[in-house]
């Protein structure tokens, strides 16, 4: 298949070397901020590759320093959109790469925050760089964590330790990241991509149907998670975006002020 679609509409750019999928987030004067055509090559990009014969595993990364800063706030939804283009969109996304057949590595160098940090830990190992900083970022703007960081974060560490990182807008260091087990493997950022990719070529030259299914039968935990949290927080974080503490966020954000929030 031809991906060069995925890199001319929806800023993603992929190289297949030697049956390893390399997708880069590629928006790095916006630190690889999600808007929406990135988020709509996002949905589509899972299904592709993970029935490629062509591809034994996929790498997801970031173009330039960053991983990704998460939704644009600029570009994140379509104009005039519908109450179906808010909801179908996160809720597909989430879906389609726990749905994904070929196993993916995350390599998370920078910042991963809100949507981003929600696409490093939905990958299936997840890569560090000592110098990257992962957390959902969303109640710092004035947003309920209701989407994908709802469904993961408590099954990676525990659902104590997901509401201190959640609910404080925490984002993690990598070297504590590992500990805590929210990611697999913390490692110098210079090692980051080769480490990574050297992880996925062990898993593409593993036997693929009792990998594959493997993983599918693990990610039978998430997709629970996922159908007991995801459409009802969904519909609480866009309640929560008609908030003037929302409005306030996003204003003292782009007047790079700290927000005044009144519960309102």
């Amino acid at each position: 298949m031809d991906y060069q679609q995925f890199a001319a509409e929806h800023h993603l750019k992929i190289e297949i070397v030697y049956r390893i999928a390399i997708v880069r987030m590629n928006r790095p004067d916006k630190r690889n901020a999600v808007n929406l055509s990135m988020h709509r090559g996002l949905e589509e990009i899972w299904h592709p590759l993970g029935t490629d014969p062509d591809v034994g595993a996929i790498v997801l990364a970031g173009e330039g320093k960053g991983f990704c800063a998460g939704g644009d706030l600029v570009d994140f939804y379509p104009k005039d959109p519908t109450p179906f283009d808010m909801i179908r969109p996160s809720r597909r996304l989430v879906m389609e790469m726990v749905n994904c057949e070929a196993p993916v590595v995350a390599a998370v160098q920078g910042v991963a925050a809100g949507l981003g940090a929600t696409l490093a830990l939905l990958c299936d190992i997840i890569y560090a760089a000592d110098d990257a900083k992962i957390g959902d970022t969303h109640v710092g703007m004035g947003m309920v964590a209701g989407d994908g960081g709802a469904v993961i974060w408590p099954l990676l560490v525990g659902p104590h330790r997901a509401k201190e990182m959640l609910m404080g807008s925490e984002l993690v260091p990598g070297p504590r990241a590992a500990e805590m087990g929210l990611v697999n493997h913390c490692v110098p950022a210079a090692e980051l991509m080769d480490r990574a990719i050297a992880h996925a070529k062990k898993l593409a030259a593993a036997p693929p149907i009792a990998l594959r299914w493997t993983k599918q039968v693990l990610n039978q935990h998430v997709r629970q998670s996922l159908n007991l949290v995801m459409d009802s927080g969904i519909a609480i974080e866009l309640l929560s975006c008609n908030t003037e503490d929302f409005r306030e966020a996003g204003k003292a954000f782009f007047e790079k002020r700290k927000p005044v929030f009144r519960g309102r």
